[in-house]
């Protein structure tokens, strides 16, 4: 069992259930992000499963300069709290400079530091200073051994409030594989493990100015991991994926979500229940 992290009245780790971070991979309207956190709310309250909300308010990692990127800081952080607000649901979005830090974090619920970006002393002190929870996803570069220089970063703080996303690890070109293994050696480090099954089937720049996925593996990855062991579970979903502005091939279309959670919730609890006998 991992230590527990508390963000209001959710609990991650330890003997706590599962958790799920779920969202569209970037606002691309208030209208269609706000509708798709009301339907993420009610399917989790449905199968009481505590969740977060995420959303990216700017990706600034695209691989075309051409790509959507998103509403911006602003305009973004506006729609997160709108978010917050009207639909009652912790938010958690991603920063890509330590300038926006603290513009962020008086929103966000939890502060996301991106996989490419994990390494970016900077932007990790400046998100530990918050005193907020910081999920850091793991490098696609990264062993999971490494994540513990990461974690020093953010404890030499005071800041405790750590999570720690698995995404899959670079495999030659334009493929990613998930060693089930990096999910029991981070949880050697006690801070509470989610993994990320949409992004761990993506495949990076594989349509040459943008990335693919392979979508049907998504499940599949996602009850592997539950058998391992995990605290939460990371999804990015979209009502129509085939036409998502970013991230689309290996995003969950919303629809598909209920009998995949259920499952997943089966597995985990079962995992629960054996690991404190």
């Amino acid at each position: 069992m991992t230590r527990s992290v508390e963000i209001n009245d959710i609990k991650i780790g330890g003997e706590n259930p599962l958790v799920l971070i779920a969202g569209p991979c970037v606002i691309e309207s208030k209208e269609a992000t706000l509708r798709l956190a009301q339907q993420l709310k009610a399917i989790t309250e449905d199968l009481e499963i505590p969740f977060i909300f995420k959303a990216s308010y700017d990706k600034a990692n695209r691989t075309s300069i051409d790509s959507y990127r998103g509403p911006g800081l602003e305009e973004g952080l506006k729609i997160l709290a709108k978010i917050k607000k009207e639909v009652g649901v912790l938010i958690l979005s991603d920063v890509h400079q330590p300038s926006e830090v603290n513009s962020a974090a008086q929103v966000l619920d939890v502060i996301q530091i991106p996989a490419f970006l994990c390494r970016q002393t900077d932007l990790v002190v400046t998100a530990a200073k918050t005193g907020k929870p910081v999920n850091v996803k793991k490098g696609q570069f990264l062993s999971p051994y490494e994540i513990g220089s990461v974690i020093k970063k953010i404890s030499a703080f005071d800041n405790q409030n750590i999570l720690l996303t698995e995404r899959g690890t670079m495999f030659g070109y334009n493929n990613l594989v998930v060693d089930m293994r990096s999910l029991l050696i981070m949880r050697k480090y006690d801070f509470p493990v989610i993994f990320d099954a949409t992004h761990s089937v993506q495949l990076p720049g594989a349509k040459g100015s943008a990335s693919g996925g392979e979508r049907e593996f998504i499940f599949p990855l996602a009850r592997a991991a539950a058998a391992v062991g995990i605290d939460g579970l990371y999804l990015e979903v979209h009502e129509n994926p085939d036409e998502a502005l970013c991230d689309g091939p290996n995003s969950l279309k919303i629809s598909s979500l209920p009998p995949v959670l259920k499952k997943i919730k089966e597995i985990n609890t079962l995992v629960k229940e054996r690991e404190e006998k």
